[in-house]
């Protein structure tokens, strides 16, 4: 039976600002993204939101970005493979303090927005960001994008990585996502998108934005929690997967 974990980014909220539907998208999902405060999220909502995921018995992963709160980490920066590393080091090592409050560890680091994107083709960059997760723990899981750097970088480094897709988004040909400014990149139809991740899981395929088919592995699908759809999304995925014979575990489990 195909194993699959169910990632969401959370704690996006900052201050007086709510996002997201945490509460409500919590209990569905195996694996929490938490903002570190860079790109979203503060110290009040990292405390809350890890309480949250730890109540409700899911994993915990840092969601670090760059340090772009006015462009929610998805504006183009330029920074050095050690600015990168030294930004990942500090905003995981503060989601790991509120989870020692707990008792329990950090599963995973997932890169957000643009750093994830560039480090997906940026070897250097990869490179440097699984440097400063092995730095705070060669446990530590890279949820990165299927067929990336960040997967191979992972691999040189000596750190597990787990391979992520993406229920709303269209991909190009060589895999990566096709770019938020191009028509066609979201994924609207949540019939569409479910049947697409079923495919992903089990068959290890996905049709690409020109219509042909390409390979890629699934470990783990990223749902958004952001738009109130989400919960009634993430309950039609979770059937989707397990009607068609995977089992939803977190990555601990089979990574």
């Amino acid at each position: 039976m195909k194993m699959i974990d169910l990632n969401c980014d959370l704690g996006e909220s900052f201050g007086a600002y709510k996002l997201g539907c945490d509460e409500e998208v919590i209990p569905l999902i195996t694996s929490a993204n938490i903002a570190c405060g860079f790109h979203a999220g503060d110290p009040v909502t990292m405390a809350k939101t890890v309480k949250l995921a730890c109540e409700a018995g899911i994993q915990l992963g840092a969601h670090p970005g760059f340090p772009d709160l006015l462009g929610f980490g998805r504006r183009d920066i330029k920074v050095t493979p050690a600015e990168a590393k030294a930004y990942v080091q500090y905003q995981t090592g503060a989601l790991q303090a509120f989870a020692s409050e707990y008792g329990v560890k950090l599963q995973h680091v997932k890169a957000h927005g643009n750093l994830y994107n560039m480090a997906g083709r940026d070897h250097a960059l990869a490179k440097a960001i699984c440097e400063a997760i092995a730095s705070v723990s060669e446990d530590l899981i890279i949820l990165a994008l299927a067929g990336s750097e960040m997967i191979s970088a992972a691999r040189e480094v000596g750190i597990r990585a787990a391979s992520e897709v993406f229920a709303d988004r269209a991909y190009e040909e060589n895999g990566a996502l096709v770019a938020r400014s191009k028509e066609g990149s979201m994924i609207t139809d949540e019939e569409e998108a479910a049947a697409r991740v079923l495919r992903m899981v089990t068959e290890g395929k996905v049709t690409a934005i020109t219509g042909k088919d390409i390979d890629i592995k699934a470990d783990s699908v990223c749902v958004h929690g952001d738009n109130p759809k989400a919960v009634a999304f993430v309950e039609k995925l979770r059937k989707s997967l397990t009607d068609g014979g995977a089992e939803i575990k977190p990555l601990i489990s089979f990574i």
